[in-house]
């Protein structure tokens, strides 16, 4: 059996109204279109999630809505607090909770660059993937049965892509 993981970083959020703490953030016009972006790629490339595990900052759930927007049918997201600048250990015990096949997590840096370069059994080559700018996206397979098998080093990158490649 086949599992697969869709990680992506938040998309570009404002600076713009220092009122606002961190966790209150809204994405910027760019972010705005970056996620668009990243909806349409994944729904071209059939990349649909059944299960969404997202951050509950505004930046990682305005990131979600706007993929969400580009599916035929979007599941529901979970929202959770302890994805807020989670660390990668978090973010694995979150998503050896999940009990479908492909599962996406919508979450911040330094933890989702983090966690995907620990999920790969070998390194991607895209120039961009060590540093996982804004809305970048990862799709990760592993040939397991059960999402409580994943651990580090069992996942193969299949897909990596960056908003600046698609607009």
């Amino acid at each position: 059996m086949t599992l697969t993981l869709i990680l992506t970083r938040h998309a570009k959020s404002s600076w713009g109204d220092a009122d606002l703490d961190d966790h209150s953030r809204p994405l910027n016009k760019r972010g705005r279109a970056s996620a668009k972006a990243i909806g349409r790629w994944l729904a071209a490339q059939g990349y649909v999630p059944d299960t969404v595990l997202c951050s509950d900052a505004a930046r990682t759930r305005e990131t979600w809505a706007l993929i969400a927007d580009k599916f035929i049918k979007a599941p529901k997201a979970t929202y959770s607090r302890a994805l807020y600048l989670a660390n990668p250990e978090t973010m694995l015990i979150a998503l050896k909770s999940a009990e479908t096949d492909t599962v996406m997590i919508v979450a911040h840096n330094p933890g989702s660059a983090f966690m995907a370069r620990r999920l790969a059994i070998t390194r991607h080559p895209h120039p961009k993937f060590q540093h996982y700018p804004t809305a970048a996206t990862s799709v990760i397979e592993f040939d397991l049965d059960k999402w409580t098998e994943v651990d580090w080093g069992t996942g193969r990158v299949v897909d990596f892509v960056i908003p600046r490649e698609l607009i």
